[in-house]
């Protein structure tokens, strides 16, 4: 008979890399799969423009936390990981987050009437709340990270989102707007930081000035390059609320938020590779990182060419149908960001190699041209062709900050991708798409449902092509499926 307990003693004797990837996967799975609902919901039951509102508050959350965390919670992860030390350098950090995050807090509680979008929309309270409980909240997550507890991370990850939606879900029913959007975020952030701190080994233990300054080192350049990458992530937003309106902002940010479906295996990875990487550098394993690193982009691209191609056949049809008739005006925004997301992968584990390899003055020159890049052509962009011009700058940025980056992570290690299993994925994907342009010329997708039936066909199509065609792949799967089940 079945038991439990055996079932999850085999996932556990799976090689670590692995067994992290899978807890990451399945919650990831889980999360994309009730985000993707919940935003269907708010689509229909707040619309675009309270929607826009609300991405402007994660924007402003997103610029306003780069400041208070001054770069000190990848310093923090980055310092733990490397496995000296780990009590003394989370301790360091803690009390530096809380001096900073005060000193921002009151600034903004002193300027508070010059943040006119936030006081009208009564969002500038779960602003101040936010920064309070992402003291506690940044300080227990860089410890469960650092200290490489990459499943544990992902489960109270899955944590905070839930419980953000389903608080979310509630104000929005009662009526709150915006408010109980905003409010859903704080709540999430405090609810899984209670769950981190039940598996959390450190202790607040006496510090030196040694920890101060070796966090310090770290995190001047990964402020900089933090401050780089949130400009880069957020202009968009940011510019588009300037020139547009803020439902041009719910539009694209819906439609930016489909497109991400495409790479949540990349996020997945990332999470698991990062102190890994950083401590094969730290021992010279210089072979595998590169193993590591051919892997990721496998298993990245194995989902965002299918679904890229997907989002071109079917893709105006499912935004209408799951989002209103006001959100099929971003299909060919949508198309464009589908694109971004698959340079976005090789950009993603460049900049994330760099950094856990302590490249940062290389990667800050990097980020410094993609960011000048972004805004001049959001700038330039936005207002003549309105959120289209957004991804088209999105793109071409993204494409020029994934080729500077692999320039350089080059020169300290062998890029390689796995040839054979791309040629695989895209002899896949390509199946998959004839498959779904003979369905819709023979079949008028005139609702939910019909539109559904070639998403399912595709994905069970290209699945099993790819199990038929790559060797490589067939036997990762089987061999994990072989651990569990044997």
């Amino acid at each position: 008979m079945f038991k439990l307990n055996t079932f999850f003693s085999r996932i556990m004797n799976i090689d670590a890399i692995k067994r992290q990837s899978i807890v990451s996967f399945i919650w990831q799975v889980a999360l994309t799969f009730i985000g993707f609902l919940s935003t269907i919901y708010f689509t229909h039951t707040v619309g675009a423009s309270v929607l826009g509102g609300y991405f402007l508050f994660i924007a402003y959350i997103s610029v306003i936390n780069l400041v208070a965390d001054g770069g000190f919670g990848d310093a923090a992860i980055k310092r733990i990981s490397e496995g000296e030390e780990q009590s003394e350098y989370f301790s360091a950090f803690t009390i530096l987050r809380f001096f900073f995050v005060m000193i921002v807090v009151l600034v903004l509680i002193v300027f508070r009437k010059y943040f006119v979008d936030l006081n009208d929309s009564g969002t500038f309270i779960w602003l101040i709340l936010a920064l309070i409980v992402g003291i506690f909240y940044g300080s227990v997550a860089s410890g469960i990270l650092g200290c490489a507890k990459i499943g544990i991370a992902a489960t109270t990850s899955f944590i905070n989102n839930i419980s953000r939606i389903i608080f979310q879900i509630i104000a929005v029913a009662l009526g709150y707007g915006i408010s109980g959007l905003a409010g859903g975020f704080v709540v999430g952030l405090f609810v899984s930081a209670l769950m981190q701190l039940y598996f959390f080994d450190l202790r607040f233990v006496p510090f030196k000035l040694k920890h101060l300054k070796n966090l310090a080192n770290f995190s001047i350049w990964i402020f900089l390059i933090s401050s780089g990458s949130i400009v880069f992530s957020t202009a968009d937003t940011i510019m588009i609320g300037y020139f547009l309106s803020n439902a041009d902002v719910g539009i694209y940010r819906v439609v930016l938020q489909f497109t991400l479906l495409a790479t949540f295996m990349t996020v997945v990875l990332r999470s698991t590779l990062y102190p890994r990487v950083s401590r094969w550098d730290k021992t010279g394993d210089i072979v595998s990182i590169e193993a590591s690193l051919s892997k990721a982009f496998t298993y990245s691209l194995i989902l965002a060419i299918p679904m890229t191609i997907g989002g071109f056949v079917l893709g105006d049809k499912l935004l209408y149908f799951f989002y209103g008739g006001d959100f099929d005006n971003g299909y060919w925004t949508m198309n464009v960001l589908f694109i971004v997301q698959i340079i976005n992968i090789f950009c993603y584990f460049f900049t994330t190699y760099l950094t856990a390899m302590n490249q940062l003055k290389n990667l800050f020159t990097v980020t410094v041209a993609s960011v000048i890049a972004n805004i001049s052509l959001n700038a330039l962009l936005i207002p003549l062709i309105g959120i289209l011009g957004a991804a088209i700058a999105t793109l071409a940025t993204m494409t020029l900050n994934a080729f500077l980056a692999m320039i350089i992570l080059s020169k300290i290690l062998q890029i390689r991708i796995e040839t054979d299993s791309l040629l695989n994925i895209l002899k896949a994907s390509f199946v998959m798409g004839f498959l779904l342009i003979g369905y819709r010329m023979l079949i008028p997708l005139e609702n939910v449902w019909l539109t559904l039936i070639p998403v399912a066909l595709g994905g069970a199509l290209y699945m099993t092509l790819i199990i038929k065609l790559d060797r490589k792949i067939n036997a990762d799967l089987k061999g994990v499926m072989l651990q569990m089940i044997s």
